[in-house]
């Protein structure tokens, strides 16, 4: 006897199975499911896979997604243990890790970390050779290293999340200054994606005016409107919210939706992302900091030179001598 369904529909091809732009998510926790809604929001990707170790969370999270369908663009999301459900990624989004305790810095976290990357890093290389990797977790400019050499991938193709959201809470509190929308305000924080991050005030301009040039004292000790305030406020921010609500999350999700957007659509737009800065600003040591590239479907194909005072330079070696200091220790 016929189903409803071979009553209602014959078929008259065979259907393409294989996903065009799938993304995996390494992760399932916070961080993880504020990158999913955001890459579903905005329409990034035809499968998405959720990939964790806590299989009960894990599932919730996929039919709680999976009853939104209706709302969404993604044909088809699904979620379990086994890494051959990442199978074909063109992006796969690494948020796994342990959770940064309030009180405690994100370099702390580092060796727990690297053992995780470990476990993660060669099934999802082994499922989709030819992915570009997004790395979310923290310590995230080590950890991108570590990816870096545990998946023998270009480093075209391993990508820190770094300090796109740190120049996102830049733009936000610069806008929040002058009353104006943080689309309007330029600016740009380079450097690790934590303490040691720097804000290069000489090129923080509205409509291509440099407020360095109304303001010479812009970002320093003595300039009497205190701007300088505002890179405290995007280092303590992360405490800040861990303190108030227990973790970061939905800044974190939209700005590597934002990134992925850019990776999947081949926009070639500039985001201060983590890569390998060896040979650039007297960096000699093989380390990972976020300086502004150029992103397409290949991942990074340029970086941006900007030229840095003698100020940004120095705190930029100083970033990056913080870092070298617990990588060159660690345990790979």
């Amino acid at each position: 006897m016929a189903t409803v369904k071979e009553k209602l529909i014959e078929n008259v091809s065979a259907d393409e199975t294989t996903s065009q732009r799938k993304i995996t998510i390494v992760g399932s926790g916070a961080v993880g499911m504020a990158c999913a809604i955001s890459v579903l929001i905005k329409d990034l990707a035809d499968e998405l896979a959720l990939v964790d170790v806590v299989e009960e969370k894990l599932k919730g999270e996929m039919l709680d997604l999976q009853h939104g369908s209706l709302f969404l663009n993604t044909r088809k999301i699904v979620a379990g243990k086994d890494y051959a459900l990442s199978e074909n990624s063109k992006l796969v989004i690494v948020t796994a890790g342990v959770r940064q305790q309030e009180g405690e810095t994100r370099l702390s976290l580092v060796q727990r970390n690297v053992n995780i990357m470990k476990s993660i890093i060669p099934a999802v290389v082994h499922y989709s050779p030819q992915c570009i990797i997004i790395v979310v977790s923290n310590p995230v400019d080590i950890l991108t290293y570590v990816v870096w050499k545990l998946s023998g991938f270009p480093v075209a193709r391993v990508i820190g999340s770094g300090c796109n959201l740190d120049s996102a809470r830049f733009r936000y509190l610069i806008g929040e200054k002058l009353g104006i929308h943080p689309t309007s305000c330029h600016g740009w924080v380079i450097g690790e994606h934590g303490d040691s991050s720097v804000p290069l005030w000489s090129g923080v301009n509205i409509a291509g005016v440099t407020l360095k040039s109304i303001n010479p004292q812009l970002g320093t000790d003595s300039d009497k409107e205190q701007w300088k305030k505002i890179h405290t406020q995007v280092i303590q921010s992360g405490y800040e919210i861990i303190k108030l609500k227990g973790y970061t999350s939905w800044a974190i999700g939209l700005s590597v939706a934002d990134i992925s957007g850019t990776i999947l659509r081949n926009l070639r737009r500039v985001h201060p992302v983590s890569t390998t800065i060896k040979g650039l600003y007297g960096i000699n040591e093989e380390i990972f900091l976020s300086i502004p590239c150029i992103l397409g479907q290949g991942g990074i194909s340029d970086i941006v030179k900007v030229k840095l005072n003698s100020e940004e330079e120095s705190l930029l070696k100083k970033s990056a001598d913080t870092l070298w200091s617990i990588q060159k220790e660690l345990r790979i």
